[in-house]
């Protein structure tokens, strides 16, 4: 039977976060960190490259799950002909080292479940000796070692450990698997059951403080605990995904390591925590996002490591098969060091918006000065664009639209706060990107804003231009460029990024449709007093999440499925900014349009 995406769900502890399968399996865990080693690899293999199941032996009747509550406890209900059994994972928030949790909860008869640990290290390269210790097993391989404390009785059979055990109702049995480096003993144990609560309560004061208060909140609350999942607590930067290498196109090779973070989520991010009610991670993003770009302005890079990194080399694992036969499965990223130029105005907009919510930083305006410095020197060349062509750079619209936001936020800024910088420059350039725009991204033949300069391609990247203010949602262009991606770029109720077959991006047509080009069709149609057909393609995305309320960066319409790294920052914080468009009036896109 084909895996498919939606039937992951993840749990997590602020550093790192593994994936569960609805069948009781953990295919994908990386420990310490989200960019470490992997120790289960199955996801993008098979069992012999790592996993961690639990589940009836035997058929299962009926599966249920969902999480406790609005917390990150998932909780995942077997039903067979012999009874019922509950299996509920967790990731404890870290104090030492990281733990997993795993306990199985008798809920009526007797099942017999079957516990199978298959342990391999990086990547699924590195199969650890594995020996007995009280409470259970040591696996050990090069700098790792991961231990496994039970109840159970454990057995190996070949280069795995296995349980077999019956369950009745009434009976809870613990698995708890704590990683430590090999040349340090093992951390204190931990009671798996207290863990558990201790949990959930941490989950359940941290949704307490949200203050969205409008329609779907579960699906915003939802979206909120996976951002925070996907936060590496210690730097307070935030990974674009859990993943690498699941496809964009089942057997393609559109396959990319998203576990680094993106300056291009900066706004969107920093937008969706405060307005949000959380201050204290707004700012600590934004302290990341300020030692990650000091330094040149020539030095600036379109993504970073969880501690500012910038060396993220690009390689392939040719020992695993792929998601579903999706090669190359890659770890790294070579569009580290391409020229974006959007960056600018993603940065300059984030640092505005967090002005004007009252976080400042003593060295925000000289690194903004610096930026700008650099961005007055480049911006009139073409670059690789937010989609990240790896082909010939262009001018893309949407970057020259991100670059006339950087030098309208350094004008405000300064204008506003009193800062010292040359705003006349700053005034003159803004207006010449304007109307450079205007004459040479916009075809009057189609009435529509394109892709890139002298193109005829549309590109649905360029639905920012009213968002970030460029110009009035009812301005007859933007109202001209909404019709045109109706007709092109929307299918089913979704919306393709561009047309895949053009070859922008030099890498073989088809993917799916994507979520976040989709919400800011949403978007527009709410600023342009569409609200009908706004809220329609705001619940039809609504409508995609698996069951447990997690997105994937795409869809597949016609197959049903989602596609791409998961779950997907840009894609859960696209749904609650998109939430308050259309039910808050003090929404991100208000402090985007930066009055």
């Amino acid at each position: 039977m084909a895996r498919r995406i939606e039937d992951l769900a993840i749990i997590g502890d602020c550093q790192t976060v593994a994936l569960v399968g609805i069948d009781g399996s953990m295919d994908w865990l990386c420990f310490p960190r989200f960019d470490s080693p992997a120790c289960f690899a199955a996801l993008l293999g098979g069992p012999e490259h790592g996993r961690w199941k639990i589940a009836p032996v035997g058929a299962v009747a009926r599966t249920t799950r969902a999480y406790r509550g609005e917390t990150l406890v998932l909780e995942t209900t077997f039903e067979t002909e012999t009874g019922a059994v509950v299996v509920v994972d967790c990731m404890p928030i870290r104090t030492e080292q990281p733990d997993v949790v795993r306990i199985i909860k008798g809920l009526r008869g007797t099942v017999r479940m079957r516990m199978e640990l298959v342990v391999r290290f990086d990547y699924g390269t590195i199969t650890p000796w594995v020996k007995s210790v009280p409470g259970g097993v040591q696996a050990v391989g090069g700098p790792e070692t991961l231990q496994l404390r039970t109840s159970a009785p454990l057995h190996g059979e070949g280069w795995s450990t296995v349980a077999e055990l019956d369950v009745a109702a009434g009976e809870q049995v613990p698995f708890v698997l704590t990683w430590h480096p090999s040349h340090v003993a093992p951390p204190a144990e931990i009671d798996p059951f207290a863990a558990v609560d201790t949990t959930a309560a941490w989950w359940t004061e941290w949704v307490s403080r949200a203050t969205y208060s409008g329609p779907f909140r579960d699906a915003v609350v939802r979206s909120l605990v996976t951002l925070k999942a996907l936060t590496y607590a210690p730097t307070g930067g935030i990974v674009a995904a859990a993943t690498t290498s699941l496809p964009e196109h089942i057997g393609g090779v559109r396959n990319w390591d998203y576990r680094y973070c993106w300056l291009r989520d900066a706004t969107f991010t920093l937008s969706a925590l405060i307005q949000s009610g959380y201050i204290e991670e707004a700012r600590a993003w934004r302290d990341w996002l300020m030692r990650a770009v000091a330094g040149r302005g020539d030095e600036l890079h379109i993504m970073y490591g969880l501690a500012g990194e910038r060396r993220l080399p690009e390689m392939t694992l040719p020992w695993l098969p792929g998601f579903e036969g999706s090669q190359p499965v890659r770890i790294g990223n070579g569009a580290h060091d391409q020229f974006q130029l959007d960056v600018f105005g993603e940065v300059l907009d984030c640092l505005h918006v967090a002005r004007r919510s009252g976080l400042t930083h003593t060295d925000d305006w000289r690194i903004e000065r610096e930026l700008m410095k650099q961005l007055s020197r480049v911006w009139r060349e073409p670059d690789e664009g937010i989609w990240e062509v790896r082909g010939p750079k262009r001018h893309f619209t949407h970057s020259k639209v991100m670059a006339w936001v950087a030098f309208d936020r350094a004008v405000k800024d300064a204008e506003q706060y009193g800062l010292a910088g040359p705003i006349d420059e700053w005034r003159g350039a803004r207006d010449e990107i304007h109307a450079e725009i205007c004459e040479r991204a916009f075809d009057k033949g189609k009435n529509t804003f394109v892709q890139s300069y002298g193109s005829t391609d549309l590109d649905a990247s360029v639905l920012v231009m009213a968002e970030v203010g460029f110009l009035p949602a009812t301005d007859p262009r933007i109202v001209g460029t909404v019709a045109a991606i109706e007709r092109e770029l929307l299918r089913d109720g979704f919306v393709d990024r561009y047309l895949s077959h053009t070859g922008v991006d030099g890498l073989p047509s088809g993917e799916g449709a994507f979520l976040l080009c989709t919400f800011w069709l949403a978007d527009n149609y709410a600023l342009m007093g569409r609200r009908e057909e706004a809220e329609k393609i705001f619940t039809g995305l609504l409508a995609i999440r698996n069951d447990v309320g997690l997105l994937a960066e795409e869809y597949d319409p016609k197959h049903r499925q989602q596609l791409g790294n998961f779950p997907q920052a840009f894609s859960h914080l696209a749904l609650i900014n998109t939430a308050r468009i259309l039910f808050e009036r003090d929404s991100p896109t208000t402090s985007r349009r930066a009055p």
